[in-house]
């Protein structure tokens, strides 16, 4: 029986010819399993919007649900409004709004400084016309000086105007539970959707982590650590890890799951399927 609730799929905007080949391939074998919705990054370092329009607007016409990230750091609201013009224009009824980084050689903050006013303005500028999705931490914003201000600036996001969260990624479900409870306090009653990362290669997953301030438990580092150049059985454990993760999310209530796919197939498929989503 397949859970209920909102199971979504993200991808990143490729760079090159081969790469948008192979995105074609993923995006065509993920398809099979009917997800919510497709969400397209922003590029990294948030160095461009252009990737992301092209990859939404031909997910759109295969006949796919998109949701382009929109970053608002280093932009005006007059390139905001475009933008949100032409994802009306192409049909796009979902967006994750975020604040985004500088990108790279930029200098000035621009006209946005955080995301709750990219959420504003796309609520004056287009009604309800949109699906806002924002970002949550569980284990609190890498920037952010505490927890409790990172809590105050998510309520902000969701009293601008915000449809749902997906959160970072994470491994320890109890931030996740303890960040949700937390919420409820709060008044904050929109689904937080929990960000779901498959495990394939210690050591990208180790430079994400550090880079977005999602924590590797010491007993997963270390069990990592120790399968070396056994890609078969490192790959193994992280299905294992992950598959456990993600069942235990939804029996204590998780509104859906949000898989980083990577660009990828298998790994978020294999997910899927011990899940039964299919």
């Amino acid at each position: 029986m397949k859970p209920s609730g909102e199971f979504s799929l993200e991808f990143f905007p490729p760079k090159t010819t081969a790469g948008a080949e192979k995105l074609r391939a993923t995006t065509k074998s993920l398809s099979t399993l009917n997800p919510s919705f497709f969400s397209v990054t922003f590029g990294a370092g948030g160095s461009t919007q252009d990737g992301t329009l092209e990859t939404v607007v031909e997910l759109q016409k295969s006949g796919q649900q998109a949701a382009p990230h929109l970053s608002c750091i280093g932009s005006t609201k007059e390139n905001i409004r475009q933008i949100l013009q032409t994802y009306q224009q192409e049909g796009i009824k979902r967006i994750v709004a975020l604040r985004g980084d500088m990108p790279s050689g930029m200098q000035e903050i621009g006209e946005f400084r955080y995301a709750n006013e990219l959420v504003a303005f796309i609520r004056s500028e287009t009604g309800d016309h949109f699906h806002i999705e924002v970002a949550a931490y569980p284990e609190t914003h890498p920037q952010a000086s505490s927890a409790q201000i990172d809590l105050t600036h998510f309520k902000q996001k969701v009293t601008a105007g915000a449809n749902s969260a997906i959160t970072q990624y994470f491994y320890n479900i109890d931030s996740y539970l303890y960040f949700v409870e937390e919420c409820k306090k709060s008044n904050i009653s929109i689904p937080i959707i929990p960000g779901i990362m498959p495990i394939t290669n210690y050591i990208q997953l180790a430079r994400f982590s550090d880079t977005c301030g999602a924590e590797i438990p010491r007993w997963i580092r270390q069990r990592l650590i120790g399968y070396g150049d056994d890609t078969e059985s490192l790959r193994a454990f992280g299905l294992d890890v992950v598959t456990r993760l993600c069942q235990n999310l939804l029996e204590q209530g998780a509104p859906g799951l949000h898989f980083y796919t990577m660009n990828r197939t298998q790994p978020t498929t294999e997910i899927w399927n011990h899940l039964g989503l299919t």
